[in-house]
């Protein structure tokens, strides 16, 4: 499904990723951990090229990702949802717009996109919010529209950028609740950075820890979290422990 190979990335001086090697199957749900800075979220922007790569390639689908043209990357995008860390929700538009303005762009019917739209936001628990206005509503709820707007393509594959980062921490539980639930309900292929350790547990189906560019152990939660073998491994498994 997801081929990644030697992929290297600067920025200036720091080096984001050195040399990174990562195979994601279809249907897999693979959870990135590491500290901050070790180039988790660099690592999935790069794969619908939100961010560019310096070197090496990626497969998707079977498809050269660096190699597309403009037009063609759109096309992609649309196969891919992206859940962000900031909800990048457009303020003046009510929360079931935001969540089909990119289908409406796209061509799609209008009464097609709202029927699209409603089925998802009911799936995160937002039915009743379609009117509402992105400032009326909690940060986790902004975030499970966010987590709408991602899934009303209907993707192949879903990446998460530390989708609880913006929280309050008592907002959390509820997107990550949210979270699990389409892990347990879908075939989607998912790639989730998160330092939830305990949600990672439960939902991946392979842990890969990275350290400073570079993926340093990678393995099913019982193995890693058990009896890691990298010192990344070893302090998530603290966390565990405490």
């Amino acid at each position: 499904m997801l081929e990644i190979k030697n992929l290297h990335k600067s920025y200036g001086q720091h080096i984001a990723l050195d040399g990174v090697n990562l195979q994601v199957n279809k249907g897999e749900t693979v959870v990135i951990m590491g500290p901050s800075g070790c180039g988790k979220s660099t690592l999935i922007r790069c794969v619908n090229r939100l961010t560019e790569p310096d070197g090496g390639t990626i497969r998707l689908g079977g498809i050269d990702v660096l190699s597309l043209g403009n037009s063609e990357l759109q096309d992609l995008r649309r196969k891919v949802g992206f859940v962000f860390q900031q909800f990048n929700l457009i303020g003046r538009l009510t929360v079931l717009e935001n969540v089909v303005f990119h289908l409406v762009l796209g061509g799609m019917d209008r009464d097609e996109a709202w029927a699209r739209g409603r089925s998802v936001l009911a799936r995160v628990g937002l039915k009743a919010a379609e009117e509402r206005r992105p400032h009326e509503l909690s940060g986790g709820q902004q975030q499970r529209v966010g987590i709408a707007r991602a899934l009303v393509t209907n993707p192949e594959i879903m990446l998460w950028d530390e989708p609880t980062a913006s929280l309050d921490p008592i907002l959390v539980g509820e997107v990550l609740e949210v979270m699990e639930e389409l892990v347990k309900t879908t075939a989607t292929t998912m790639v989730i950075v998160t330092h939830e350790v305990s949600f990672a547990r439960k939902v991946a189906q392979r842990i890969v820890f990275m350290d400073q560019g570079r993926v340093v152990e990678e393995g099913v939660p019982g193995d890693v979290f058990a009896r890691p073998s990298s010192e990344v491994g070893r302090l998530y498994r603290k966390l565990l422990v405490n």
